[in-house]
């Protein structure tokens, strides 16, 4: 299933470091909160605000019954393209589930449209590719 999915938007800060940032190049809190915000205007729950890992940021969502999580990521800027940010969604299991490959199993087909369905609703997400974990997405393919 493609869960993993690559845009790009020139709507987001991906040029000035945050105090609260874990590293300067820790981008896309932003996005995340401007996906939470769209999430909830569809009725779906999702968490308060985003965390932040040393590569990115993420939140928790729901959608059948089950709490997937969305994890975006900034790719340094090409400024021929526009601003590129990656996003993959996951599963929100424990850590020994999450050691056996539990993130990855379960993902409801759901999930995957609501972040979909959001990205869309703005014009200002552009050549968005959704692809299958473990391989590129390839911007010649994507949609304008």
């Amino acid at each position: 299933m493609n869960t993993e999915v690559a845009f790009h938007s020139n709507a987001f800060n991906c040029t000035q470091p945050r105090d609260y940032f874990i590293n300067d190049c820790c981008f896309g809190d932003d996005v995340c909160k401007w996906l939470i915000a769209q999430l909830r205007a569809r009725g779906i729950a999702t968490a308060d605000k985003p965390g932040q890992e040393d590569f990115g940021w993420y939140f928790t969502f729901t959608v059948d019954g089950a709490e997937h999580c969305f994890v975006v990521g900034f790719q340094p800027n090409d400024p021929a393209k526009g601003d590129r940010w990656l996003g993959s969604i996951e599963r929100s299991v424990g850590f020994l589930r999450s050691i056996f490959g539990g993130r990855r199993r379960d993902i409801s087909p759901k999930a995957v449209e609501a972040i979909d369905a959001a990205l869309k609703s703005s014009t200002d997400i552009r050549k968005m590719v959704w692809h299958e974990p473990g391989t590129d997405a390839d911007d010649e393919r994507a949609a304008a």
